[in-house]
C-alpha cells in the first residue's frame, strides 16, 4: 500500500503542473465540452507511457547498477528545477483567464488534447524516464508505484474536468495559483531529497 500511495503521490506531484494540457482540460471543463473523452484520452495517455517506463526502462535500470545511480541524480536534477520552476510561478502568479467562448468540435477537441499530450516532451521525462526509473528502486512492487501513478492521472483529469466549474471563480484569483504552485515545489523538493539521500 505504502508503494501505490509513493507511486500515486509521485505521479500526482509530476501531473498536477500548471501548463497547456491542464490548462486546455480546464477550459473544457467550464465549457462542459467533452471533458469525459478528453479526461479519459489524457489519462490512458499517461498510464500507457507509464507501463512502458516501468516495463522497459525499470528493468533496464535493474540490470544496471550504475545506470541506477545516473538515473537517480539525473532525476534529483530535474526535479530540483521543476521545483525552482513551480516557485518563480508562486512569485509572478498569472490567474487563469477562461474567455466566453463557443465549445469546439469533438474531433477538434481531441486533436487538440492528442497535440497537447505526445508533443510535450516533458510527458516522456515525467511518465517514461522518471517514474520508470524511479519505480526500479522498488523491485518487484514497481508494478505497485506505476499502477499509484497511473490512478493519479485518472484522478487529476477527471478532478479537473468535471470539477472546473466549482474551481472556475477560485483560480480566477492569483493566490490559488500561488498556493498550487507552492505545493507543487514541495513535492517535487521532497521526491528530490529522497531520491539524493535514499542510497
Amino acid at each position: 500500500m505504502l508503494t501505490f500511495l509513493t507511486g500515486f503521490a509521485t505521479g500526482g506531484g509530476l501531473i498536477v503542473a500548471i501548463g497547456a494540457q491542464n490548462a486546455y482540460i480546464l477550459r473544457l471543463g467550464l465549457l462542459r465540452a467533452h471533458a469525459f473523452i478528453c479526461c479519459l484520452l489524457c489519462a490512458l495517455a499517461d498510464a500507457i507511457l507509464i507501463f512502458l517506463g516501468v516495463a522497459g526502462l525499470g528493468a533496464l535500470v535493474e540490470a544496471n547498477p550504475a545506470l541506477l545511480s545516473v538515473i537517480r541524480f539525473g532525476g534529483a536534477a530535474f526535479l530540483i528545477a521543476y521545483g525552482f520552476f513551480a516557485l518563480r510561478r508562486m512569485l509572478k502568479p498569472d490567474a487563469m483567464n477562461v474567455a466566453d467562448v463557443k465549445a469546439p468540435a469533438l474531433r477538434t477537441a481531441v486533436t487538440t488534447v492528442l497535440a497537447f499530450t505526445f508533443l510535450n516532451p516533458h510527458v516522456y521525462l515525467d511518465t517514461v524516464v522518471l517514474m520508470g526509473s524511479i519505480s526500479a528502486s522498488f523491485g518487484d512492487e514497481r508494478w505497485l508505484f506505476g499502477a499509484g501513478g497511473m490512478t493519479a492521472s485518472f484522478v487529476w483529469f477527471f478532478g479537473l474536468g468535471y470539477g472546473a466549474q466549482l474551481l472556475a471563480p477560485l483560480f480566477r484569483k492569483p493566490m490559488a495559483w500561488r498556493v498550487l504552485d507552492g505545493l507543487i515545489a514541495l513535492v517535487m523538493f521532497t521526491i528530490a531529497a529522497s531520491l539524493l539521500f535514499s542510497g
